[in-house]
C-alpha cells in the first residue's frame, strides 16, 4: 500500500540518465525538423512545447522562445542560458541524410547536432535541474533564432523583452572549455571606380588595378594592438568581381572585406581608418557585431579554471556579439564540426555538459 501511495503521490526522482535521455530525445526531434535560419518556426514550437511539458511558462517572440525560472526575484542578479535553434543549410558533401537523427557508436548525427543542438538541449536540462532549488540568482533559458545570419529577428528581438540580465552562458561548441573572449565581425562592401575604355588602345582607367592597390595595402597592413586571447585584428578580402568582357577595361570592381576585431578596436573606428587609407568606396553592412567577453575575475570564469578548464579566445562569432552584458561561451561539441558534412555530437559530450553546467552553477554566485 505504501509503495502505491509513493508511486502516485510523490514526485518522480530523476536520475542523470533520465535527464540525458530527455536531452537526446529532444535533440533528435529537432534534427528531424528543418530549421535553417529565418525558417525556424517548427523547431521553435518544439522548444516551446517542451518547456510547457516540463512545467515552465514559455514566452515567444517570433521564433525566439524563453522561460524564466519560478520565483523570480528582482533583487537577485539574473543569469541567461542561451543557445540557438537555427542551422545553416546542409552542404552538398553530406553522405548521410542531414535530417535523420541516427545514433551510431555513441555519435548522434544530423544537421545542427553539434552547432548548437548539443548546447541547446544540455542547457535546457541544466535549467530544469537548477530551477528545482533556490539559487542566488534568477535563471532564464532562451532558445534564439537567426544566430547563423546575425538576423535582426533573432536574439536582438528577444533581449528587450527579458528581465535585466547580468551575465550569460552561451552553449556554442567549445569542447566545454570557456571562451572568455570572442572576436567581433564587420563585413565591408568595397567598390573601386575607374573609367571604361577599349583594351586594345589602352584607354580608360582600370578599376581592377585601383582595387588591387587597395587590396595589396590591406594585405600587408598589421593592426598594432594584439590581444593575448584573441590575437590580432584581421581584415581579409573574401570576394571579388569585375569586368564584362575581355576587351573592355572595367570601370568598376567590387570586393568584400571580412574584418574580425579584437577587444582593442571598435568596428566603427576600424572602418573609418580603412576608408581613410583606401581609394575604393567602402560601405559597412553593420557595426553591431562587436568583440565581446567577460572579466577573468568573474566568479563563473574563475570557477571554470578551478574545475580544470582552460579559458581561451574564440575567433568565431556567436550571439555573444549582441549581448550588452558579460558573457562566455561554454558548450559541448567541437567547433571544427560546425557547418561540416556529416555533423555529429557525442552522447557522452551532452551527458558531461549537463553535469558540468550544474556543478558550475548550482548554489554559486554569478557576479
Amino acid at each position: 500500500m505504501f509503495l502505491l501511495f509513493f508511486y502516485y503521490f510523490c514526485p518522480m526522482i530523476m536520475t542523470q540518465k533520465d535527464y540525458l535521455d530527455d536531452a537526446v530525445g529532444l535533440l533528435r526531434r529537432l534534427i528531424a525538423t528543418p530549421s535553417v535560419s529565418r525558417d525556424e518556426a517548427a523547431a521553435a514550437s518544439i522548444i516551446e512545447d517542451e518547456l510547457r511539458r516540463l512545467g515552465f511558462t514559455p514566452r515567444r517572440e517570433g521564433n525566439n522562445v524563453w522561460a524564466v525560472s519560478p520565483g523570480y526575484d528582482g533583487a537577485k542578479p539574473t543569469l541567461l542560458l542561451n543557445a540557438h535553434v537555427d542551422t545553416v543549410k546542409p552542404v552538398a558533401s553530406w553522405t548521410r541524410d542531414p535530417y535523420s537523427p541516427d545514433i551510431v557508436d555513441g555519435r548522434l548525427y544530423g544537421l545542427g547536432s553539434n552547432d548548437c543542438g548539443g548546447g541547446l538541449v544540455a542547457l535546457l536540462q541544466a535549467f530544469r535541474r537548477l530551477s528545482q532549488g533556490t539559487q542566488p540568482y534568477n535563471l532564464i533559458y532562451l532558445a534564439s533564432a537567426e544566430e547563423e545570419v546575425s538576423g535582426r529577428d533573432g536574439i536582438s528581438r528577444a533581449l528587450p523583452l527579458l528581465p535585466k540580465v547580468d551575465m550569460a552562458i552561451v552553449g556554442e561548441p567549445t569542447a566545454m572549455q570557456p571562451a572568455v573572449a570572442e572576436k567581433g565581425l564587420m563585413v565591408i562592401d568595397a567598390v573601386a571606380r575607374g573609367r571604361s575604355g577599349h583594351a586594345a588602345r589602352g584607354e580608360g582607367v582600370n578599376a581592377v588595378y585601383i582595387a588591387l592597390d587597395d587590396i595589396g595595402w590591406l594585405r600587408s597592413y598589421r593592426f598594432g594592438k594584439v590581444s593575448p586571447l584573441l590575437g590580432p585584428t584581421l581584415a581579409t578580402v573574401t570576394i571579388i568581381n569585375a569586368g564584362t568582357q575581355h576587351n573592355v577595361v572595367p570601370d568598376e570592381c567590387r570586393f568584400t572585406i571580412d574584418v574580425r576585431t579584437n577587444e582593442h578596436y571598435r568596428n566603427e573606428d576600424v572602418f573609418n581608418f580603412l576608408q581613410s587609407k583606401m581609394k575604393s568606396e567602402l560601405t559597412a553592412r553593420s557595426f553591431r557585431l562587436s568583440s565581446s567577453g567577460i572579466a577573468t575575475d568573474n566568479p563563473v570564469a574563475r570557477r571554470c579554471v578551478d574545475m580544470g578548464m582552460t579559458p581561451f579566445g574564440s575567433p568565431t562569432l556567436s550571439d555573444q556579439a549582441l549581448m550588452p552584458f558579460p558573457s562566455l561561451k561554454l558548450g559541448p561539441g567541437q567547433s571544427a564540426r560546425s557547418h561540416s558534412a556529416d555533423e555529429y555530437i557525442c552522447i557522452k559530450e551532452i551527458d558531461e555538459a549537463i553535469q558540468t553546467y550544474v556543478k558550475l552553477l548550482d548554489g554559486k554566485e554569478i557576479c
